[in-house]
């Protein structure tokens, strides 16, 4: 019974995505006061997925019905699972293991994958666009993210979240690899497809894009799978690059700081065009942050 407490709800996965629907409200209030305007009241985001969870799923006739149903389960799968590898709330993680950054970092990736594969599944025009921009814009900004968030490892010598926060605990790497800092928070906004590179989803052109023909429980689960990716991609970058997280007020200070950050560049930038997204970030973003790691290479050898 203790065990099943702890799975459901602190800090386990009910909680998780309340603080996911928590920290999407902030995001859309900051935005809106941004903007001079009032924004949501702080019912709002639970009542929007409440009313998306018992509303009736429409299944299109030309998509596969099994994979159709599949594909939102394994989406908000992956994003609960990665969080089982980050230092929520300033806990140890639930599970740790050499190597758990890469399994975290490719469990972040599955979303995405799902989403395109959403797209794939369905002859709409619409979901089919939106399926190739998200499946284009996530080999775009996918290495320089990983690259990025690998440069504490290389200065941990370790591929184990933990450790890596432990050996640099109190050191704000962001100091030290400002571009592999700048590189991750943009990553992390490809991959949540906020502006400017919501070019997948740009209602003005391709309606909801690859998600079009979805309705009820499954957009709801595909929109709680990219809330809990958020909190657990601000405390993975919060955890490498802002010193560790000590504590659930070290948790929600530096989170929320991220937030304010992404927010920001979400009100005063304007979406890219794909081949923008693809040109500019996988060539640019990539070499920023492999100079930044043969800079410390060098500084390494120096200094030993």
């Amino acid at each position: 019974m203790r065990a099943l407490i702890n799975l459901l709800f602190f800090p386990g996965g009910l909680f998780l995505i309340l603080l996911a629907l928590a920290y999407e409200w902030a995001d859309r209030k900051l935005l809106a006061r941004f903007e001079n305007r009032i924004g949501p009241r702080w019912f709002q985001t639970v009542a929007d997925i409440v009313k998306l969870l018992v509303k009736e799923e429409i299944t299109p006739a030309t998509s596969h019905p099994i994979l159709f149903g599949v594909l939102p389960v394994v989406a908000m799968t992956g994003a609960l699972t990665a969080a089982l590898y980050v230092p929520l709330l300033g806990m140890r993680p639930a599970l740790s293991f050499n190597g758990d950054l890469i399994v975290t970092l490719y469990l972040l990736s599955l979303l995405t994958m799902a989403v395109g594969m959403a797209g794939w599944n369905s002859t709409s025009r619409f979901t089919m666009m939106g399926a190739t921009r998200a499946l284009t814009q996530l080999f775009s900004y996918e290495a320089p993210f990983m690259l990025a968030l690998l440069g504490p490892a290389v200065v941990a010598q370790s591929w184990q979240i933990n450790q890596i926060v432990a050996n640099n605990r109190g050191v704000w790497l962001l100091l030290t690899q400002p571009f592999g800092f700048a590189v991750a928070l943009i990553g992390l906004m490809g991959k949540l497809e906020m502006p400017p590179f919501d070019a997948p989803k740009a209602k003005t052109e391709i309606v909801a894009g690859a998600l079009t023909e979805y309705s009820g429980r499954g957009l709801g689960l595909f929109h709680l799978g990219k809330g809990i990716e958020l909190v657990v991609g601000l405390t993975l970058i919060a955890a490498l690059y802002m010193g560790g997280i000590a504590n659930p007020v070290e948790f929600f200070g530096k989170t929320l700081l991220l937030l304010v950050v992404l927010t920001s560049l979400h009100a005063i930038l304007t979406r890219l065009r794909i081949d923008q997204t693809v040109g500019l970030w996988w060539r640019y973003g990539a070499l920023v942050v492999l100079l930044q790691w043969l800079a410390l290479i060098v500084w390494k050898g120096v200094t030993a």
